[in-house]
This record gives structure tokens, C-alpha cells and sequence, in this order.
């Protein structure tokens, strides 16, 4: 999910701290509790730390601080990177010895069904994998497997006969060791998907249960070295060791903490406090705040670290589908007049100046390839301007523009959607805030369609990063900027640009890494004329930990350091 170098130090790794000690509790805290556990429909960042803990993928990445060696693709329950056949089509994946269940009657071997069953859940009727969308247009057959399980009734019973019943003809497991995939067409990103959530082995017991149901987390059955001790709702997580995990089967996580305890409900100043008083350790989906980084960068405080994510911190969809403003928001000229109207230079100053965040103009952010600076609307420096705005809203006829927009209740955020009212006013637009729990924002919120028909939102700031790490840019165009009539959860206007894809297919098929840059970069501009959303900020990813924690480095999807690596300084 990310590209780009954390800075400050290593912080506080295991260089000062010498040999790593086994146990202790790792004390994390968050805000909001995850979006799901279960693996196959995650798409929240943070919880890439949790399923890192407690549920093996096929591929993954080594932990490191070092840029080029963290987005370096490995084996995880795969003895290692599969190359493609001759054809670009045919993909073989060997599974490890050791790699086991924490199954209810005990230790069990993981298998190539295990892992067939993974991608079969991906299109379940009940909750469709936010992700899957990858998935199902590459491996052969698979969306017809998904158009027959569409039919199916969600309810567990029925899902577990269909899944029983029915096969994706892309995938093959001729023995226990082995999955073959085969592709409708060459990908050559699609190792890298192998390394999401998304495509991780389910056990069979996953079928007894809706998919990440409050009865699926009960009997959540682990892979990774934790499982699930105990849980209570948006209060507190708590994992412990897996004893039927093999340390020799696993090559990427070292699991030296005996326990590890997330927190929820709490606010980023008192997590900060707490991290810095040495009573609490890591953080789950906070950050420091740009007065805390002002800080810890004046006191050169090396256990506070950055990196570049490759994604877009801050950007705002337009909602094209409603009849607010007597449609308004669905004319080309009044996106635009919105473009030009946000003062994107204060919003860098919000989230803590251009140490920290950079204007952005596209829907790519620095180190993905295909990243270009340019803008359509004005300079690329991200000064408002509003008397443009206005001259293109009265070109519109477009008059009294009154935008409903919504916001998660946390960090900068408030802030942020203040910032942007502000530069929105100053041209003679009205705005209407109001705050969205963090938790709900996007699993209830916006991925809610009728929200966005209903006409219960205008315009919404989001954040994206890539899902994977190196070429990753069909992981921020797919599944945001495409639509076959098929929805996509986090397209949430069903946006699409038939140009653009033909570029995206160019790109995906390019001989060298320079040819697709320059086609995805064409993406960017093709997509960006239509004006779906205005790009605000990048902002580097911001880390901060206790003074016990260390050997503290980062996993690439989680973009922080590592919950199964670290080690606490007694």
C-alpha cells in the first residue's frame, strides 16, 4: 500500500536495545475498531496490523525500514514467488510444510482447498469483499461464479452449499500442496494481489457463519501466531499467543510479545500522552497531530518516523447521482468551479505544513508510477481562486449552491472540512457540515449507496492508499474510477471513463515499468477532465511509539511498525 522512505531514525530499533526479549503485552490504542476481521473483506489500512497477527496470507512482505527491501514481494504460506507460464496466464503456488490452523479440534494442516475457499467467499451475497473487484475480473471464471452466487439467498446455509457445490474454473488444487490460478488475461500485478487480506485461506469453519458476523468474530480460527483471546465491541481487542502456529513455518513474523491489547475510543492527544508516559506503546488508526509533530521533530525525537504511502490523504468526491441543487453537482462546469474554489494550501497547513503533506492534483500520489505533477484547474500550487469559481458557476446558471457534507469526527478532520468550507464560502457556495463516527464513516456511511441517491451527501472527503506496494496503480484507479455495472463499494457514484480504461488496460500490458508510467499518468489526466472528485493532499504517513518498544519497523500494508516483530524493553 505504500511507496516512499520513513525518516527519523529506525526508531529506536533494536540497534540500542540489543537482543530481542520474549513477552509482555504490546498495548496499542485506537480510536474506532476495525472495519471487519474478517480477512476477505477488509480495506482499511490499520487493520492490516491485526490480520498480519493473526491470519497467514499466500504472499506478503518482510518488515524493514528500508524502502526497496519492505515492498520486496515473499512467500508467506507460499515456499515462494510464483512466475508466470509463457503466456502470462498460468500462475502455480506451492504451500510451505508447518503452515497450520488453530483449528476447534486442533492444529490443521492449511491446504490448497483452504486457499481456493479464501477467494470463493470474496463475492458471498452477503457482504462482498470491498477488494474482490481484482479478483473477479482476472481469474478465469470467476465472474460467472460470482453472477450464480449473487442468486444465493445470504444466509449461511445456503452460501456454504453454494461454495460447496460450486468451483471457479481458474482455480485448480490438483494435491494439498497446490493451487494453480489461471488468468482470463496477463496481469503482471497480480503476485501483488495475492499479498491483500482479500486473497488469504479461509478455514471451513468460516462457512457455518455469516461472513465477519458477530458469530463469525466468536469463532474467529487463526492462522498467524495470535488468536482472538477476547473482544467487546468498539471498547477493547485482546490477542493472544496461537499455540498451534509453527515459528519454523514462518519466515515474516518473529511473534516475540506474549499479548497484545488494543484499546478503542481514544482521542489522538491522550494516545499521544500515553505513548510518551511509556503506559501505552503503539497506535492503530491515530497519528500524531502536526502540533505533537512540530514537537517531536523540535526535540529530535527519534522514535517519531514518516513515510511516503503513495496514496491521497485528502480528496473530495462529488456526488453526480443526486437531485440536490436541482442536479447541479452533475454539470461538468460546476465540478469544476468547485475545483478551483478549495485553497488546497491551507489544507497542508491544517495537517501540519509541507513537511507533512504536499497539494495533489490527481487521483495518483507521489511513488505510485504514474505519478506526474500537472493540474487542469489552475497552477499546481493549490491557491483558491475563487472569482474563477464564481465566473464558472454563473456559466453554469447555478446559483445559492448549498452542499451537504459530511465528515469523520476525528484528528484533523473536523478541521480539515472547516478549512474547505471556508475556501468554498469565500466563492459564494454554502456548506453544511455535519460529523460521521470514524467507525461508520466508510463501512456504513459512504459504501451505503442509498446515501448517496438519497441525496444525504454533496461532496465527502475520503483518503486512499495504493493496496499493494510497487506498481500499484490499478489498485487506486480499479476500484475507484471503474464501474461495469457492477457496484463497487468505494466508487461511490459508479464513475467510469471508457478512455480511461483502455489506457489502464495499455498500461497493465506494457513491456517496462517507464511505458506503464507514462500510460497511467495518461489515466490520470483522462480521468481528472471528467472532475469525479477534487485531489487535496498527500500526506506522508506520521508513526509514533513508546520508549519499550523496539525493533520497531514497518510493514508495508499496515504502513506501521509491525505488531509481530517488535519486542518490548522491560
Amino acid at each position: 500500500m505504500l511507496s516512499g522512505c520513513a525518516t527519523g531514525g529506525s526508531g529506536g530499533g533494536g540497534e540500542a536495545g540489543g537482543e530481542p526479549q520474549p513477552g509482555g503485552t504490546l498495548k496499542v490504542l485506537a480510536n474506532g475498531d476495525v472495519d471487519r476481521l474478517d480477512p476477505q473483506l477488509t480495506a482499511y489500512v490499520p487493520v492490516n496490523s491485526v490480520v498480519r497477527s493473526l491470519s497467514r496470507s499466500i504472499l506478503s512482505y518482510e518488515t524493514s525500514n528500508d524502502v526497496d527491501e519492505r515492498i520486496a514481494l515473499t512467500g508467506d504460506i507460499a515456499e515462494e514467488v510464483p512466475t508466470a507460464s509463457e503466456d502470462g496466464l498460468t500462475y502455480e503456488i506451492k504451500i510451505r510444510d508447518g503452515v497450520t490452523w488453530d483449528a476447534p479440534d486442533g492444529a490443521r494442516p492449511i491446504v490448497a482447498g483452504d486457499v481456493a475457499r479464501g477467494i470463493e467467499r470474496i463475492c458471498n451475497p452477503h457482504i462482498g469483499a470491498a477488494l474482490g473487484g481484482y479478483f473477479i475480473s482476472l481469474i478465469d471464471g470467476m465472474s460467472e461464479y460470482c453472477e450464480g452466487f449473487a442468486k444465493v439467498p445470504a444466509e449461511a446455509a445456503a452460501m456454504k452449499d453454494y461454495v460447496e457445490s460450486n468451483d471457479i474454473k481458474g482455480i485448480a488444487t490438483p494435491d494439498d500442496q497446490t493451487v494453480v490460478f489461471t488468468l482470463v488475461e496477463p496481469a503482471s500485478d497480480f503476485t501483488s494481489m495475492l499479498s491483500l487480506p482479500t486473497a488469504n485461506p479461509a478455514p471451513v469453519e468460516v462457512l457455518e457463519y455469516l461472513p465477519d458476523s458477530p458469530e463469525y468474530r466468536a469463532n474467529f480460527v487463526s492462522s498467524g501466531p495470535y488468536k482472538v483471546a477476547s473482544y467487546t465491541t468498539d471498547v477493547k481487542w485482546e490477542f493472544v499467543r496461537n499455540e498451534s502456529w509453527k515459528a519454523d513455518s514462518d519466515p515474516l513474523r518473529k511473534a516475540h510479545v506474549d499479548k497484545i491489547e488494543m484499546t478503542m475510543g481514544v482521542e489522538g492527544d491522550a494516545a499521544m500522552q500515553q505513548l510518551q508516559a511509556g503506559s501505552a506503546d503503539m497506535l492503530f488508526d491515530l497519528s500524531p497531530s502536526p502540533a505533537n509533530i512540530q514537537q517531536l521533530q523540535a526535540a529530535n525525537d527519534k522514535k517519531f518516523t514518516t513515510m511516503e504511502n503513495g496514496g491521497i490523504d485528502q480528496f473530495m468526491w462529488f456526488n453526480t447521482t443526486t437531485t440536490n441543487n436541482d442536479s447541479a453537482l452533475q454539470k461538468l462546469e460546476v465540478r469544476q468551479a468547485i475545483q478551483y474554489a478549495i485553497d488546497k494550501q491551507a489544507v497542508v497547513q491544517v495537517m501540519g505544513g509541507e513537511d507533512i503533506a504536499s497539494v495533489t492534483n490527481g487521483i495518483f500520489g507521489p511513488g505510485i508510477n504514474g505519478y506526474e505533477e500537472f493540474s487542469l484547474y489552475g497552477d499546481k500550487s493549490g491557491k483558491a481562486d475563487p472569482e474563477k469559481a464564481k465566473e464558472l458557476l454563473k456559466a453554469a446558471g447555478v446559483e445559492n449552491l448549498t452542499l451537504k457534507f459530511p465528515y469523520r469526527n476525528v484528528g484533523t478532520q473536523p478541521d480539515i472540512a472547516q478549512t474547505i468550507q471556508s475556501s468554498l464560502e469565500a466563492a459564494g457556495i454554502t456548506v453544511e457540515l455535519f460529523p460521521v463516527p470514524p467507525t461508520d464513516y466508510y463501512a456504513n456511511f459512504m459504501t451505503n449507496r442509498e446515501n448517496a441517491s438519497t441525496g444525504e451527501w454533496d461532496v465527502a472527503l475520503v483518503g486512499w492508499s495504493p493496496d499493494w506496494v510497487g506498481g500499484a496503480a490499478r489498485s487506486v484507479f480499479q476500484p475507484q474510477f471503474t464501474f461495469d455495472g457492477t457496484p463497487q463499494s468505494y466508487n461511490y457514484v459508479d464513475f467510469n471513463n471508457d478512455k480511461a480504461n483502455e489506457l489502464a488496460d495499455q498500461a497493465l500490458a506494457a513491456a517496462t515499468p517507464e511505458e506503464a508510467g507514462k500510460l497511467w499518468h495518461e489515466v490520470d489526466k483522462t480521468v481528472m477532465e471528467d472532475s469525479p472528485i477534487v485531489s487535496i493532499v498527500s500526506r506522508k504517513k506520521a508513526n509514533y511509539h513508546s520508549d519499550r518498544v523496539q525493533d520497531f519497523a514497518i510493514y508495508a500494508l499496515a504502513q506501521n511498525g509491525d505488531w509481530t516483530n517488535v519486542w518490548l524493553k522491560q
